[in-house]
């Protein structure tokens, strides 16, 4: 074992290796006996690609570049695709990033099912279901109707398989009445004569109130009589299906936690398996799914309380069993047939990987995406979970990675750097997974601290709640909180604590930047800055009103938003940073991050700081190239603030 410096130890975890495995497989079904997925293709542009699981166990890429198999419905997109199997093969719909139209692939080369439209983003589509014997696929259009960006509107409708909408909208069937601003994919009854799907409207998230939304679905096909049956402004519904008997389910939160609850005949809600952790989560994107019923009438379910776990619930005595395995998170998808349950699972010690277990004898095992050490596992880091105490007593969740490397230490006298990292959302939660982006740092001699702040998911509402009208204010006082803790304990040096965060947590960096002298530097990505003007018509329709409930109402409250952006105190800023921003970002756009950087560079104070902007990049960054040098950035300013030398690092130019 060497002494070496924290910061200075040599690491195999390159960026370029951590590039190579960001991203996790996604939106799992089967189609026919094939277990297929989605998977992100880092160096192929960033694009994701539709793989399928044939019967000898073999696994074939479906769709090869420049096809990119994801959604931009509500800009986060959503389950972006649909199979089933027929006697001569598999017919497939699924939508092309590019063009966002939905596509009809059986075999050769696809073929457009529906039109492109110059107004504004176009029209979108999302959460496909295929009915072959009605000749249509059912999903949800997002269609703009002007070229601002809440300019639009959303339904359910029926897209025709035989191609006559690809040149003509009105050969799509709208079946909604198009009176909600949000909705999901229907889900058909067994008997095909209903069909449930989730609705919420401004300002609401899905994750503040949602509604179930019943239908009966007519001989020809429409969708008659939609009415209410549960949820409400108050309570989040996150997902509904149909059991095989014809009973509908349904996550919500009534409870104060999200769980499994069965609609009875009387109407009334009852949960089948109370308990104080989630079986649901916030819905981030259309199609999510934490629970997948059997034909047994078991269910498949993702549930647990700061992390998530497979199992199989029997709705009739409440009894709950767990696969057995590594995984300690699994993803919000599922699929079954048969008896067999599809998840995406991980582990502190293993990346995402496609799993599936036998419900009939309890065994589960991975089937595709499997996880392959590129490094000697000996330099992961050794993740701690640990509850804080912050302000007036809260308690904090967070996971905690000390450096950690095979073969050096650092001298006994010296405590490590650390890094607060602050997770988007803000609605949001950091999953306990292997994360090469973390260990790039940790097993370079420098910590990291991940926090799920007040406001976090996985915890119950009423942890959810603690960021009404507080966004600003408990997230940055909790991820300080942890930091000093930290600190005190003597875990991390006091002088060399830094703190990151992308999106919503781009906002907590800048803003603790701003607003507390706990930090000695930071690295902002693609932020939100200035909460006046994303709240006036600076980002996309799905957020648009996030800060009514984060803030709070900007016509009763307009001088909070002013007090609390970061972009209206930079004189206050004094700590070196980064600021990494994607040029095509339309959630939290290019002007956010500039008119922060003017902001500083106007105070005349030498604030030494760096700004990136990447072309061809959105909202989180995709391409191998651009998380390269992002990530090689961000490690040479905590190396020039912190006195560090990791070997082979471009030096990154500060200014100020």
């Amino acid at each position: 074992m060497q002494t070496t410096p924290y910061g200075s130890w040599p690491s195999p975890i390159d960026a370029t290796l951590a590039a190579a495995h960001d991203g996790h497989p996604e939106s799992v079904a089967f189609v026919g006996d094939e277990a297929w997925w989605t998977e992100p293709r880092p160096a192929e542009g960033g694009r994701r690609t539709l793989v399928r699981r044939r019967a000898d166990g073999t696994e074939e890429q479906v769709l090869p570049a420049p096809w990119n198999v994801r959604s931009r419905v509500i800009e986060y997109g959503g389950t972006p695709w649909a199979g089933v199997m027929r006697p001569e093969g598999p017919l497939v719909v699924f939508v092309d990033f590019a063009d966002q139209r939905l596509y009809r692939w059986d075999g050769g080369e696809p073929r457009p099912l529906t039109p492109l439209s110059p107004v504004g983003g176009g029209l979108r589509w999302v959460d496909p279901q295929v009915r072959v014997e009605r000749g249509e696929v059912w999903c949800v259009l997002e269609e703009f109707t002007g070229d601002g960006p809440t300019d639009l509107r959303r339904a359910v409708v029926a897209v025709p398989l035989d191609g006559s909408a690809a040149e003509d909208r009105d050969a799509v069937r709208e079946l909604s009445d198009g009176r909600h601003r949000f909705v999901t994919g229907p889900r058909l009854s067994p008997d095909g004569r209903q069909a449930a799907w989730l609705a919420w409207d401004h300002p609401r998230m899905p994750w503040d109130g949602t509604e179930v939304i019943l239908a009966d679905v007519t001989e020809d096909g429409t969708l008659s009589a939609p009415r209410t049956v549960a949820g409400g402004p108050e309570e989040s519904v996150a997902q509904a299906d149909w059991a095989a008997d014809g009973t509908l389910l349904l996550v919500s939160d009534r409870t104060g936690w999200w769980n499994l609850h069965r609609l009875g005949a009387d109407g009334e809600a009852v949960a089948v398996c109370p308990r104080e952790e989630e079986f649901g989560g916030p819905l981030w994107k259309v199609g999510q799914r934490w629970f997948a019923p059997l034909d047994t009438g078991l269910i498949a379910v993702v549930h647990g309380r700061g992390a998530t776990a497979l199992g199989i619930l029997d709705p009739e005595t409440g009894e709950l069993v767990d696969a057995a395995g590594p995984w300690t998170e699994f993803a919000p998808t599922l699929a079954v047939h048969g008896s067999r349950i599809v998840g995406v699972g991980a582990s502190p010690r293993s990346a995402h990987e496609v799993v599936e277990l036998d419900a009939s004898t309890g065994r589960a095992r991975v089937i595709g995406a499997a996880h392959d050490d590129p490094v000697d596992p000996a330099y992961y880091p050794e993740p701690q979970i640990r509850a804080v105490t912050g302000p007036a007593g809260r308690e904090i969740h967070a996971h905690i990675y000390p450096p950690h490397h095979p073969d050096h230490v650092a001298g006994g006298g010296e405590l490590p750097p650390y890094v607060v990292w602050a997770h988007g959302g803000p609605t949001s939660r950091s999953p306990l997974v292997l994360d090469l982006e973390i260990a790039y740092f940790t097993s370079r001699g420098i910590g990291v601290a991940v926090v799920n702040y007040g406001g976090s998911t996985g915890y119950g509402r009423e942890y959810r709640n603690r960021l009404r009208e507080q966004w600003g204010v408990v997230d940055v006082e909790d991820c300080a909180a942890v930091a000093l803790a930290l600190a005190e304990e003597g875990t991390a040096d006091r002088s060399r604590l830094a703190i990151r965060g992308g999106s919503a947590g781009g906002w907590t960096t800048a803003a603790s930047l701003a607003t507390t002298d706990v930090y000695a530097c930071g690295t902002i990505l693609y932020p939100v800055i200035d909460l006046g003007e994303w709240a006036s018509g600076e980002t996309h329709d799905f957020e648009s009103q996030y800060l009514e409930s984060l803030v709070g109402p900007i016509a009763e409250v307009p001088g909070r938003y002013a007090e609390r952006s970061p972009s209206a105190h930079a004189d206050r800023i004094t700590a070196p940073f980064l600021l990494l921003q994607g040029l095509d970002d339309v959630i939290c756009p290019p002007s956010q991050s500039e008119r922060f950087l003017a902001s500083v560079e106007e105070q005349g104070r030498r604030v030494p700081h760096a700004y990136i902007a990447f072309e061809g990049e959105g909202h989180g960054f995709r391409r191998a190239e651009t998380m390269v040098r992002a990530l090689e950035s961000e490690l040479s300013l905590y190396a020039q603030v912190f006195g560090l030398n990791p070997p082979g690092i471009p030096t990154l130019e500060l200014s100020g």
